[in-house]
């Protein structure tokens, strides 16, 4: 008799941001400037999950977590970067986002509310690139040694 396996998901730690601007810095005069928020690049045909992580911005206030979010991404054009679904794990927001157009920076600003009533809003990077090798057609133009030629998005030139 063969038993169902029990699965435990766990967020990657691959794809993980955490929130800036919450860490204690010294007093003077130069401050550096924060530090841009981005999540590694993904191919088009991923679907993966990226964390972002709040819980510096709750450290002194116990027990309070994420009560909602909103995501808003940009640009939002047929075919770019999509929200499957986003779910909130305590401190963490969690996104499943899919496809994109090869060689675009999408902003992904995640609008959160925790239940103490705090309201926080960041925009994280994500760049799609197209990381999958897809076979040259028969008729596409190739270099000496056999390279496809492609345009800036990856896509191979062809002959007639």
């Amino acid at each position: 008799m063969s038993t169902p396996a029990n699965h435990i998901w766990r967020p990657s730690n691959a794809r993980y941001v955490q929130i800036d601007g919450f860490v204690p810095v010294p007093r003077g005069p130069q401050i550096p400037p924060p530090v841009a928020l981005a999540w590694p690049v993904k191919d088009p045909g991923d679907t993966l999950d990226y964390v972002f992580d709040v819980a510096p911005a709750l450290i002194a206030n116990p027990g309070d977590a994420i009560s909602t979010l909103d995501v808003q991404i940009s640009p939002a054009n047929p075919g770019d970067l999509t929200l499957v679904s986003a779910a909130a794990d305590g401190p963490r927001a969690v996104l499943w986002l899919t496809s994109g157009q090869a060689l675009t920076s999408y902003t992904v600003t995640v609008t959160i509310t925790t239940s103490g009533g705090r309201a926080l809003a960041r925009s994280i990077a994500l760049p799609v690139v197209s990381l999958a090798s897809v076979p040259a057609p028969m008729n596409a133009l190739t270099t000496p040694s056999g390279q496809a030629l492609t345009d800036p998005s990856g896509t191979p030139l062809t002959t007639l």
